[in-house]
């Protein structure tokens, strides 16, 4: 008779014969820092049981898997003896705050490091504005190693260990980690966890035969398996390549040896032709990406965000989206981050349905997450001057498992795609697609009325289908007001980006601000002539800092002045009040379509924000007020005045913020 196996008191089995193999194998640096194995030691016991356990449901089916959990201890232990002792302070400090992350003094901001400062030492002479700004947490795109003509932006990581030289070098990331914490600015980079470049030495040595390194990828012999795949897969850059795999010819880098035979095969890419995907039922591929997320974390990365997070587990007969193992995977992540870098936090980026966002997001998964949700629905909400659809999801959408939180942004560096569920929309009545047709073409200009200069991008012909490019400051109405219009139409577009940046400044979570947004960056048309950028119009909104216009944020006499000036004021107010704190929000049935209104509750402290998202003056009922004892509130932020018993009349674009 065969007794079941009980993972527990095998994981703790398998713990006491490899900890005394992992004594014997790194006993001298064991000696050079006792106090450091012990920490580790207590963690290790503390988290491998569910490492174990998931690391197991992945990876049991392997003849060898001890050697492998085996190999991916000693890449913990050794990352953890390279730990420098103030991330080691940090880390203390974390476990005993899990939840600082909570706190209303947090802010973010995220740039390009050569478009915002050249490179690693400009962005370093920057932290002085950063403060000025209020930033608690800086995020970086890509700045790895990367091919020199196409690279998606940066996505595209020949070196997860080297900066792209351009921009500097890793001593001087480290440095600039340092300095950002000393200035109280966390760090926050990009782990691209599903591919590499092609230019990668996994891949390298994968295109020159090794048979270790091809394992690291999918990499197929002829296109009987690509064909199979590809039955339930869907194309992501079909103008690029159809399906989801590129031939290559293997052997091809093999050098110069004579008689090396070079033979067609194919390798799955995902995004584009020179991103191979990482083959991750391969614990090798786990357990190296493990010492480049450690390696990063020692460099003084406190927050990553996981890039392409939904694609990194492949199963025949399935989208290759969001299985049940993408989510294991990154438990995993999370369990060894515990073990050797705890102050490490995730953060999911998954541009998906908003059933499958929230799946990412839990204190054993992605402690964090971007909310494309909230974003997406601001924006409709000032194209259709309608709140429906932003309160329904706030109401049902909005609230996450405790230890977790939103990331609230109006822009970032990609487009924006129209995420909001088909059946929210169809329980107000919204037919979803010609709803996105109609955001579409508003937010390209071509609707009648319409304030906006946004572009199209990835745009079919054939159904109209596209998403939309374009900074929030063209999108809001700046552009279209200064070069078309006048004042009076510059003043609403003003407010307008005030608006939707008070709300993601108070509805809960952290609030983060694309660089240049602050100050009115408008699109940069010039992406047109340049060879590598003109087919992609995200660019438009990726512009070089312009540190002329930042020199006038302080003029409230021009456009970056005020600008600049209505989010310091919104920054200062969600800073100076504790009750922006946490994430615990309740919608308010305002009886007006046209304005959003809800409630922050922290600590017993009871906030109000009401929001017009017209340009016409808007009228709350008094017993809504109220309801919700408005009448003996202070405003915070807001020309409205509440007189006891009377209706309350919004301005165009009011936010009116009561405590």
């Amino acid at each position: 008779m065969t007794l079941p196996i009980s993972i527990d008191r095998e994981a703790l089995r398998t713990l006491n014969r490899l900890l005394s193999r992992l004594e014997t194998n790194l006993a001298d640096q064991i000696k050079a820092d006792a106090e450091g194995w012990k920490a580790f030691s207590a963690r290790l016991h503390r988290h491998f049981p569910l490492l174990f356990r998931l690391y197991y449901s992945l990876y049991s089916n392997r003849y060898d898997f001890f050697f492998h959990i085996e190999d991916l201890l000693t890449v913990l232990a050794r990352t953890w003896f390279a730990r420098p002792a103030d991330l080691r302070v940090l880390d203390e400090a974390r476990e005993e705050n899990p939840l600082w992350f909570h706190s209303n003094q947090l802010l973010g901001g995220v740039c390009y490091v050569d478009l915002f400062a050249g490179d690693l030492e400009g962005l370093r002479s920057k932290i002085p504005y950063f403060q000025e700004l209020g930033l608690t947490y800086l995020h970086l795109m890509p700045f790895f190693k990367m091919p020199e003509d196409e690279n998606d932006g940066g996505y595209a990581v020949s070196s997860y260990r080297e900066v792209h030289p351009p921009l500097g070098t890793m001593e001087q990331l480290a440095s600039l980690a340092r300095d950002l914490r000393a200035a109280g600015i966390s760090l926050v980079a990009d782990l691209v966890f599903n591919h590499t470049s092609d230019e990668h030495t996994w891949a390298l040595r994968a295109l020159a035969g090794e048979p270790d390194f091809q394992e690291m990828f999918h990499i197929f012999p002829d296109r009987t398996m690509p064909d199979a795949y590809e039955r339930s897969l869907r194309e992501i850059f079909p103008e690029e390549h159809g399906g989801a795999f590129t031939p290559f010819p293997l052997g091809a880098h093999s050098g110069d040896e004579k008689g090396v035979r070079v033979r067609k095969s194919w390798v799955w890419t995902t995004f584009h032709n020179y991103q191979w995907d990482l083959n991750y039922a391969n614990p090798t591929v786990f357990n190296r990406m493990a010492g480049e997320m450690l390696f990063l974390a020692n460099q003084g990365v406190e927050i990553l965000r996981l890039d392409a997070v939904a694609f990194i587990w492949k199963k025949l007969g399935t989208s290759c989206e969001n299985l049940p193992e993408a989510h294991t995977l990154i438990q995993a992540f999370n369990a060894v981050a515990r073990i050797a870098a705890p102050a490490l936090l995730f953060k999911s980026e998954a541009i998906v349905h908003p059933d499958e966002v929230i799946k990412y997001v839990s204190p054993q998964e992605c402690q964090l997450s971007y909310n494309p949700l909230l974003m997406a629905l601001l924006w409709n909400s000032l194209a259709t001057r309608k709140v429906r659809l932003l309160a329904q999801a706030l109401a049902t959408r909005f609230k996450l498992e405790p230890g977790t939180a939103w990331v609230n942004y109006v822009r970032c560096h990609d487009d924006i795609g129209w995420t909001f569920s088909d059946d929210d929309a169809a329980q107000l009545g919204v037919n979803a697609y010609d709803h996105r047709q109609f955001l579409n073409e508003f937010y390209r200009g071509r609707f009648p009325g319409s304030f906006a200069r946004g572009l199209p991008f990835q745009e079919n012909p054939k159904t109209g289908d596209c998403r939309i490019s374009g900074t929030c400051a063209s999108l809001a109405g700046l552009e279209k007001a200064i070069r078309e219009e006048g004042p009076h139409e510059v003043e609403l577009a003003i407010r307008r980006i005030a608006l939707i940046h008070g709300i993601i400044m108070t509805a809960g979570g952290i609030p983060l601000i694309y660089l240049g947004d602050e100050i009115g960056t408008l699109n940069d048309y010039s992406y047109r002539d340049h060879p590598l950028h003109k087919r992609d119009s995200r660019w438009a909104h990726r512009p070089p800092a312009n540190w002329d216009a930042y020199a006038r944020r302080s003029d409230p006499d021009t456009i970056e002045g005020q600008v600049f000036q209505s989010l310091k004021n919104l920054i200062s107010l969600r800073k100076e009040h504790p009750v922006f704190s946490g994430g615990d929000l309740e919608i308010i049935a305002t009886e007006n379509m046209h304005v959003l209104g809800y409630t922050r509750l922290f600590a017993g402290q009871r906030g109000i924000v009401f929001a017009n998202f017209s340009e016409n003056i808007q009228v709350v009922p008094a017993y809504i007020l109220k309801q919700y004892h408005c009448y003996n509130k202070h405003r915070l932020h807001g020309i409205s005045e509440i007189k006891e018993g009377e209706d309350l009349s919004l301005p165009p674009y009011e936010l009116l913020i009561l405590k």
